[in-house]
């Protein structure tokens, strides 16, 4: 774009350079190697014993396989405690226990099991609605695969109760019962008290069903024992460990999934991880700005000191780092790929991005936050982007109106990034904040080097829109035509549609009843033709094709698991 006659020089509205710090930071500790990071993954003691009672498991099956003795043993001790349950039998016993036998019948197990399905779709909970499946149809494809190869005999010498099909050992409706009531337990259950209360629970039916089954002659001790081991550890870890509760907590207050919860093992964590690596002595940690973040989690560090001092900081996820994939594979697939559209590799790359974006918007004299630096809470995992807090300042968007010098002071910013070679790519309400009379620029992790002329015009249109959501479109028009020529502000809006303006600046104007893009549009000089934006190629349209391909693949695949796993 050519630069318009008179304009202001560049470091017009800049801050002074080498303002002072604010901030005390002393004793910053680096860790040592070896040593765990502030936030680890851990399975917890039960986590541990249930992996060692697994690999107990898999010693006494190896004992077996290797041993004529262990197996005749394992036999005898099996075929004393089915004979002694047989001996207690009674009519009025027996009615109860078949009762019980209800527990581990298919129907009841597809019951419990689509039910929890049909509540994770509807809570959005589609991690835990993954794990939940994984582990299910892992436990069910692993005891059937192993009934197969034991083939154990049912119980020899006893009459059998109730029914039964396939090999006894290991039992595969004890399985899969604990397998389904521990997958409802850690995906519907909130961390605490009642979970506390259901794991007592899930152990006295699974008991009570074990307990009948061997009653009824259809299972020996080992097969419910050994079952219920591999029921109980396979979702365990499988939960602990790709949905630890740190970070993806099961919770029924609303909200946006992208803000994780910063209290007890991951506030204490940040604390720790912020004293010894930024070297400053926090005093409290609180959620901030949550309404305009839609992908990290926001908060707000108070520093000790005289006086004392606050600090900005956005967590970043894993949980984020797949929400961008997927954000990015869905606007690929709708519009083509736009600029810069890559997906990142690692959490590490993304909180890198952000890093560099601050320092090289703070080095180029925009006014955006001061970058302290980022904070490692688990490795590859879990990060904090720690920045300047702007004190006593106000989204532009909470302002009842906005005078001359702030809509001047917006777009001499978008005038300041053209001249730099920079687009922001996400100007909103919530990102432009007046402190003192002056705009400054904020969340700038979309920021993009050298970008095409297009996203410069798209990021015009946008600081336009937002001001006029506080003043008129006359008003903003005129002071833009001091800064920018009519060809700029008109191909602006030329590049400006829907998709091009983030949803908090669509959903202001709905609110407003105004349709500022079409009240621009009167105040040109001459209607410019709109700029397409959509980007046909091959590897869109194969992208298409083969993410079809593969949801229909993965279809396909998940009934037949479902079906030979008796859950349909």
């Amino acid at each position: 774009m050519e630069p318009t006659a008179g304009r202001p020089p560049l470091g017009v509205g800049e801050p002074a350079a080498g303002r002072p710090q604010r901030v005390s930071r002393a004793g910053q500790r680096r860790r040592p190697s070896g040593e765990a990071p502030p936030l680890p993954r851990a399975l917890n003691r039960s986590g541990r014993l249930w992996l060692t009672a697994a690999g107990a498991v898999l010693l006494l099956w190896a004992g077996i396989v290797a041993n004529q003795r262990t197996f005749v043993l394992v036999l005898g001790i099996d075929h004393t405690v089915v004979e002694w349950f047989a001996g207690m039998r009674t009519d009025l016993l027996t009615d109860v226990m078949q009762l019980v036998h209800v527990l581990g019948s298919r129907w009841t197990i597809r019951v419990l099991f689509w039910s929890t399905v049909v509540a994770l779709v509807v809570l959005r909970r589609f991690r835990h609605l993954f794990v939940f499946l994984g582990a299910t149809l892992t436990v069910t494809a692993l005891t059937g695969l192993f009934a197969y190869l034991f083939a154990f005999p049912r119980p020899l010498g006893v009459v059998i109760l109730g029914d039964w099909s396939g090999y006894a050992h290991p039992s595969r409706s004890v399985a899969a019962l604990t397998a389904v009531l521990m997958g409802m337990l850690y995906s519907l259950a909130p961390e605490g008290r009642l979970r506390r209360l259901g794991k007592p629970v899930i152990a006295a039916l699974v008991t009570a069903y074990s307990v009948a089954l061997i009653y009824l002659a259809v299972n020996t001790p080992s097969d419910v024992l050994i079952a219920a081991v591999i029921g109980v550890t396979i979702p365990l870890v499988a939960f602990r460990m790709i949905t630890p509760n740190e970070v993806f907590p099961v919770t029924y207050h609303r909200g946006s999934s992208a803000h994780l919860d910063i209290g007890g093992r991951r506030g204490q964590a940040i604390h720790r991880a912020l004293e010894d690596q930024l070297g400053v002595q926090v005093a409290e940690i609180k959620p901030f700005g949550l309404s305009g973040s839609a992908g990290s989690t926001p908060m707000r560090v108070r520093v000790k000191g005289d006086p004392e001092a606050w600090l900005f900081a956005k967590l970043y996820a894993g949980s984020h780092l797949r929400s961008d994939r997927w954000y990015k594979l869905g606007r690929t697939m709708l519009y083509g790929r736009l600029e810069d559209e890559k997906p990142f590799n690692t959490v590490r790359r993304l909180v890198q991005q952000e890093d560099y974006a601050l320092r090289l918007m703070h080095g180029v004299g925009v006014r955006s936050p001061e970058p302290f630096g980022i904070v490692e809470i688990t490795p590859e995992r879990e990060y904090l982007v720690v920045t300047e807090f702007f004190d006593d300042a106000q989204e532009i968007g909470d302002l009842d109106q906005v005078d001359d010098g702030i809509i001047d002071d917006g777009l001499r910013i978008i005038r300041h990034l053209w001249d730099a070679g920079l687009a922001h790519r996400d100007i909103k309400p919530a990102n432009l904040l007046v402190r003192d009379g002056r705009v400054h620029l904020i969340d700038v992790f979309f920021a993009e080097v050298r970008p095409s002329p297009w996203r410069q015009a798209v990021d015009l249109a946008n600081m336009m829109l937002v001001l006029a959501t506080s003043s008129s479109c006359e008003q903003v028009y005129r002071r833009a035509r001091l800064q920018f020529n009519d060809d700029e502000i008109a191909e602006a809006f030329a590049a400006t549609s829907g998709i091009t303006m983030p949803s908090q600046l669509r959903k202001t104007m709905r609110d407003q009843g105004r349709d500022l893009h079409a009240d621009f549009l009167r105040l040109l000089p001459e209607w410019p033709p709109p700029i397409a934006i959509q980007r046909w190629s091959i590897r869109r349209v194969g992208l298409m094709i083969g993410v079809a391909l593969l949801a229909l693949l993965a279809l396909v695949t998940a009934l037949s698991s479902f079906g030979a796993a008796g859950l349909i």
